[in-house]
């Protein structure tokens, strides 16, 4: 499963994993089942998040790999019972009901891990494999929960084909021929043309990592230096990471001007981010600076990554780690304003950093009336690893999913422009400063993975629990 993502992102070893897995769990045990499912999720983790501890060292790396780990161990063993209770309770079900049921419990596992501790961690959703695969398109119908669904019924049915030799009657192969055309030939979900932005994203290649040895204004002049050679071009809107502006400038006279020596260069505003102040209060925010010398709009990032951005319980992890936790001075707090601004007509949905994991983040822009996507963010404390190249594959998938082209901005890289099928436009190396200047399609429209993969998410839920606690019921009876 690790290397289905990147940068190996072999996509069809998704298939398989999930293939080895569920037989492994079928006929066993709770006891047994949880050994299975917790040498599954601490080996998946170590491996897919080692990008953790290039440079705090193993203890957050361990402790995340772990944490997350045990709670995928827990949350896999509804599939385990599924297959216990599902066939005592329906003898006729082994060939679509349990695999459909089998499905719905492993995307409830997703939505579990994505949603708790601390806001939760959705980087590893079975879908987010398939941003370089053929069953990208299915997250523009049905989410990228709907994906990871389709993605293991059709794993679990053909599990069941298999063992019942199913395929000495043709009527049993229709479902599964029907589950593999759709995951194979639907078509991304149609939105319309609605023009084109001419955007300028700047790769400064600054020193933003948090150990990086830095001077004053460094940050914002290596970003300055990149995006001079582009004055005088003709631009609609610049771009620049999370990150990309060292100080605070509604309170910081020096870094304001530098941002209205950039805006007059081109002609444009200029879409930047910057810690911020308000009160006591500390945000991560992403604000349209313009001509008029200060900005209007703001965004301030949804969700702090835990431990990176602030610490929860401070008190109780100061008390296990003291060196780490005490590094982490600054509190960010949580944004409640919308992930979108508008240059001109043209709205401009935006999420910051680790924020492209948030279903939410991504559909709230779009239903505000987000006709391109900007996503900024900073890879610096990650150099050389695979976390840049995993976060560039789910930016992929959110432009298949909502049909909007996606500037997705790094202060160190790899930064690129997608268009809405998730074809690269442009792109900029890791570790090089440079500017990115295209002509950037515009789409309105909303598909119906936007609209529908709330609700698909809640279905799967309800369905797929209900349906586990009533098999359970009914088993017990017949036993």
């Amino acid at each position: 499963m690790s290397i289905s993502f990147p940068s190996l992102a072999i996509w069809p070893l998704a298939l398989v994993a999930v293939a080895l897995l569920i037989v492994c769990l079928d006929g066993r045990r709770l006891r047994s089942a949880l050994l299975v499912t917790g040498v599954y999720g601490l080996v998946f983790y170590s491996m897919l998040v080692g990008w953790v501890a290039r440079y705090l060292g193993p203890v957050p790396w361990v402790a995340l790999a772990v944490v997350e780990g045990v709670l995928t161990a827990v949350a896999l063993l509804p599939i385990a019972l599924a297959y216990r209770w599902m066939p005592r309770a329906w003898p006729r079900s082994r060939l679509i009901l349990l695999p459909a049921i089998v499905a719905a419990l492993w995307t409830v596992q997703e939505l579990f891990i994505g949603n708790w501790p601390y806001g939760g961690f959705p980087w590893a959703r079975l879908g987010m494999t398939q941003a370089e695969g053929p069953f990208a398109p299915v997250s523009s119908w049905a989410g990228v929960s709907g994906l990871s669904f389709l993605m293991v019924f059709a794993v679990a049915l053909i599990v069941e084909v298999v063992r019942a030799r199913a395929w000495r009657r043709p009527l049993a192969l229709v479902t599964p021929a029907v589950t593999a055309l759709v995951l194979l030939f639907l078509p991304v979900f149609p939105t319309a043309h609605a023009g084109t932005m001419r955007i300028a994203a700047v790769q400064g290649n600054g020193p933003t990592g948090y150990f990086d040895t830095r001077e004053q204004y460094s940050v914002i002049d290596a970003q300055m230096a990149a995006t001079e050679p582009l004055e005088g071009e003709k631009a609609d809107l610049i771009v620049w990471p999370e990150g990309g502006v060292d100080y605070d400038p509604f309170q910081d006279a020096s870094t304001a001007r530098r941002l209205n020596r950039v805006v007059s260069w081109l002609d444009a505003p200029l879409l930047a981010n910057a810690a911020t102040e308000r009160g006591k209060d500390i945000f991560n925010t992403s604000f349209l600076w313009t001509d008029e010398g200060t900005a209007a709009q703001l965004h301030d990032k949804r969700h702090p990554v835990p431990f990176g951005e602030y610490v929860p319980n401070r008190e109780f992890f100061n008390a296990l780690a003291p060196d780490l936790i005490g590094l982490l001075q600054r509190e960010y707090t949580p944004g409640t304003n919308p992930p979108l601004v508008k240059v001109g007509d043209v709205g401009v949905g935006l999420a910051i950093c680790f924020d492209v994991i948030y279903d939410e983040v991504i559909r709230e822009g779009v239903q505000r009336g987000a006709q391109v996507l900007v996503f900024q963010t900073n890879n610096a404390d990650f150099r050389g690893t695979d976390e840049n190249l995993q976060q560039l594959a789910f930016a992929r998938m959110r432009a298949i999913e909502t049909g909007r082209s996606v500037v997705n901005i790094s202060t160190v890289g790899t930064s690129q422009i997608m268009r809405p099928d998730g074809s690269t436009v442009a792109t900029l190396d890791a570790d090089e400063a440079g500017a990115l200047l295209e002509d950037v399609e515009l789409r309105s429209g909303l598909t119906a993975g936007v609209l529908l993969g709330p609700w698909i998410q809640l279905a799967l839920v309800i369905g797929g629990s209900g349906a586990l606690v009533a098999a359970g019921v009914i088993a017990r009876r017949r036993r």
